[in-house]
């Protein structure tokens, strides 16, 4: 496995080594060893396997508290926009993000450590995508940021009138509107 340090400290585009012969091809999508020699020391305890159509965006959401989430995310078919925004209240890069093209003809992974948002977009007709979290879902501790937000101007890739988004997540507040709420709640 090959790792590319990002902009963003601790978030790691993974891409595999290939094998293959006239029968097809194989790689490891995980290896402890591989992630451990990085000091990734993280355990995955639920893999998801998700199916969406083109346009949809999903997220930003994060776990807070202990239920926070590392994540490992890879797409099985298709295409995704992978989005990791930075929520660590004390790092160099708090609230920058960043981007990363996941599809099935590179296999390339996004590895995300704790205390980041993410989010995906849609790129391909459809996609199926796995995300392993070191921790279990917690409906209670489940938090989101606007994918929308005026001051993180993510591009999704998405033109306006293709976007589809859930109803549940057009009520998350701004990145600034979280900060103040996370303020009061310490």
């Amino acid at each position: 496995m090959y790792f590319y340090k990002t902009e963003i400290s601790g978030v790691f585009i993974i891409k595999p080594k290939k094998h293959g012969n006239h029968n097809g091809k194989w790689f490891d999508s995980y290896d402890k060893e591989e992630f451990n020699k990085l000091g990734i020391k993280n355990e995955f305890v639920l893999e998801k396997q998700y199916y969406y159509k083109y346009g949809n965006i999903i997220g930003l959401g994060f776990q807070n508290g202990k239920f926070a989430q590392a994540k490992l995310i890879s797409v099985i078919q298709g295409q995704t926009l992978n989005i990791a925004v930075d929520l660590r209240k004390k790092s160099p890069t708090f609230g920058k993000h960043i981007s990363a093209l996941l599809n099935d003809q590179e296999n390339n992974m996004l590895f995300i450590p704790r205390g980041f948002a993410h989010g995906y977009s849609i790129q391909s007709d459809t996609a199926i995508l796995t995300i392993k979290t070191d921790n279990l879902r917690s409906i209670y501790h489940q938090k989101g940021i606007i994918y929308n937000d005026p001051d993180l101007k993510i591009n999704w890739g998405i033109p306006d009138d293709k976007i589809i988004i859930a109803n549940e997540i057009l009520d998350w507040p701004t990145f600034k509107q979280w900060q103040q709420q996370s303020k009061k709640t310490r």
